[in-house]
């Protein structure tokens, strides 16, 4: 198995949202476990579309794929999101935010 480093992970998982389908697939998710037939329902795409978006999910780490008899029920993974809710904090946006205001106040004075 190849090891990721970080920054490769976040850019799968980035890919993998990027698409409202999968987002979609991932909100169904989140009420538990589902299998193919299930997550393809709603959209008017063909199955092998479909598995090929369950296959960049799993790739990100974003779901898991069981096994029970022929079915293959999907199960939403967080670990992936709360990488990119930590990678989000770590931007700092507070501190953006206040010199943006600083700034703006700047402008204000100089008018």
């Amino acid at each position: 198995m190849i090891m990721q480093t970080e920054n490769e992970k976040l850019s799968l998982t980035f890919a993998a949202l990027a698409d409202p389908t999968r987002r979609a697939m991932l909100q169904r998710l989140a009420q538990g476990p589902a299998t193919v037939k299930e997550l393809a329902e709603p959209f008017d795409i063909s199955m092998p579309a479909i598995s090929k978006h369950l296959q960049v999910l799993e790739r990100a780490g974003l779901i898991e794929r069981g096994r029970e008899a022929q079915w293959r029920p999907a199960q939403l993974q967080t670990a992936p999101l709360e990488d990119v809710s930590q990678w989000l904090e770590n931007l700092n946006w507070e501190s953006n935010f206040d010199r943006l205001q600083e700034y703006i106040r700047k402008l204000q004075v100089e008018k």
